[in-house]
């Protein structure tokens, strides 16, 4: 057994930069130094080791089984859905659809700027409710890339949409596993991050729309923002407050998208803004209209069957395989302050092979594909194309994977969550900024919340602030971290085929990502006090 050490260099605020090198040094690599993101995911893995056994302590055995525990991560249930996603889309490109989608898509809005909010706000909100884990990105950056948008814009802006859905991905998969960790009533964390979330429900339609054309531009279509992103608060707080963290997200998306349908029945912009070079939106016969959509109602149809929970559990029940990691598994151990009692750490390897939402996205891509009229050696020979285009991108998603694993497993990332901790009365700020560096860290809000949930919920208790308030804002905050997550930049990079130029994605995004972690961190220092009534 291995103890974690918090502060190795006696020095807490030291310890935590020192923990923090790694993930700068990926920072720097891919946004300053512009390397290709393989190298820098290997620079800032080889890093992560260095420390984790030079300073922090970690024997040297279980440092490398972590990085084959993130190396195999990486790959499923991430980069399993990268491929299939980028496999469904080249058979798509092939038999020439995307076109008539475009044409399909203008029927019901030409304004380029509308189209943006209806495909990776409300569709990419509901593909994160159904399966998460980068389903949205990479299918939202997909579709805009075949409706005309440039890569890096279709990328950059998939990401900056996926924000505010993400605690409620995967059928509220972050929140339970807030409340695993914390204890604490599931229907008050969901209730306090709802309302932590309502404003950039709101914000992130005009400024994703803004990021994009300029303010001036994205005012002449503040009408059709605020339905899109109204309806979409409204029915989330609704159901977080009187249903729980299940459907969040697909009630919300699916009336936030037929509101701003319905709406533009009845009101244009009066600048529209077109793709000065596709055709004028013409009428398509049906059938063309149905083949074009049809694959990613497929698409849309299994991924939301695959993320019932009731359907998860059948098929895990026979295919399952849980493979405890050698030489980790049970024998690191994290203690107090960032637990409330001595724990050790399981590191099991879950191969969900059937259950995973790759796994559904690759099945939606073979019935798709014989419906176009793929035989299956032509599906098998454009499978083996897709996986010879993101195979260097699937290597550089497991590296980084594998960076973040060793992190965690050698207590890094709970020491620079200590030292957010010691920030006084400011820690609701730096509360929301914890999360926002979990999600940074591992890529994922529900692994930021098993990471920092426990923390959240000891060091309000200590201040004598809400805990519940405190701990929701864990994946509140943790959103805002999401767009520049290192996998995430690799999914977005990858599914619009910018493989060597992710460091472009990165400063795309960047801005915007601290800008939002500053506003959510202001609004849960605001509302620290008053929420304290609504959550003792």
């Amino acid at each position: 057994m291995w103890t974690q050490v918090y502060d190795p260099l006696h020095a807490p605020l030291l310890s935590a930069l020192v923990a923090f090198l790694p993930a700068a040094l990926l920072l720097i690599a891919l946004g300053v130094l512009r390397l290709r993101v393989l190298h820098a995911a290997a620079l800032g893995l080889a890093l992560a080791l260095l420390l984790a056994v030079g300073v922090f302590g970690m024997p040297i055995g279980m440092a490398f089984a972590s990085v084959l525990f993130g190396m195999a991560y990486g790959f499923l249930p991430v980069g399993w859905i990268v491929l299939n996603v980028l496999f469904l889309f080249r058979l798509t490109e092939q038999k020439g659809l995307f076109q008539i989608l475009q044409q399909s898509l203008m029927r019901l809005t030409s304004d380029r700027r509308l189209q943006l909010v209806l495909v990776a706000f409300c569709l990419g909100a509901f593909l994160e409710g159904a399966a998460g884990f980068g389903t949205p990105v990479a299918v939202s950056a997909s579709l805009l890339v075949g409706l005309g948008f440039p890569p890096l814009t279709a990328a950059g802006l998939s990401l900056l949409a996926n924000t505010a859905p993400v605690p409620y991905a995967g059928l509220g998969t972050p929140l339970i596993a807030l409340q695993t960790v914390t204890g604490l009533d599931l229907q008050a964390l969901t209730r306090a991050t709802a309302l932590q979330l309502t404003l950039f429900d709101v914000l992130i339609p005009f400024w994703m729309v803004a990021a994009w054309v300029g303010w001036k531009r994205m005012l002449e279509v503040s009408p059709a923002l605020l339905v899109a992103g109204g309806t979409f608060a409204g029915v989330q707080v609704l159901m977080a407050f009187f249903h729980g963290p299940w459907l969040v997200n697909i009630f919300s998306s699916v009336v936030s998208m037929g509101a701003l349908v319905l709406f533009l029945q009845v009101w244009k912009p009066r600048n529209e803004m077109r793709d000065t070079a596709s055709m004028p939106a013409e009428k398509l016969p049906p059938r063309k209209v149905w083949q074009a959509w049809m694959p990613w109602m497929v698409l849309t149809v299994l991924v939301f069957l695959w993320g019932i929970p009731q359907v998860r559990a059948f098929l895990d029940s026979w295919t399952l395989i849980r493979i405890p990691v050698p030489g980790l598994h049970g024998v690191v151990q994290r203690i107090p302050p960032v637990v409330p009692h001595p724990r050790v750490e399981e590191a099991v390897f879950n191969l969900p092979w059937f259950s995973a939402s790759g796994t559904a996205i690759l099945l939606a891509g073979i019935l798709a594909g014989m419906l176009m009229g793929y035989s299956p050696v032509e599906l098998l020979r454009q499978y083996g194309q897709t996986f010879r285009r993101v195979k260097e991108s699937l290597l550089s998603l497991c590296t980084m994977m594998a960076m973040g694993f060793v992190l965690r497993y050698a207590g890094m990332d709970a020491t620079m969550g200590l030292a957010f901790a010691q920030t006084g009365a400011l820690y609701p700020f730096f509360g929301a900024w914890l999360g926002w560096l979990g999600v940074f860290i591992t890529g994922s809000d529900t692994s930021s919340n098993v990471l920092f949930g426990s923390l959240q919920r000891i060091t309000a208790g200590q201040l004598g602030l809400s805990e519940v308030w405190m701990s929701a804002a864990n994946s509140a905050g943790g959103v805002m971290g999401k767009m520049i997550n290192a996998q995430s930049i690799v999914v977005a990079g990858t599914a619009v085929n910018l493989k060597g130029k992710e460091g472009n994605v990165l400063r795309f995004v960047l801005f915007h990502s601290l800008a939002l972690v500053t506003l959510a961190g202001l609004l849960v220092l605001g509302l620290a006090e008053p929420v304290k009534s609504l959550f003792p």
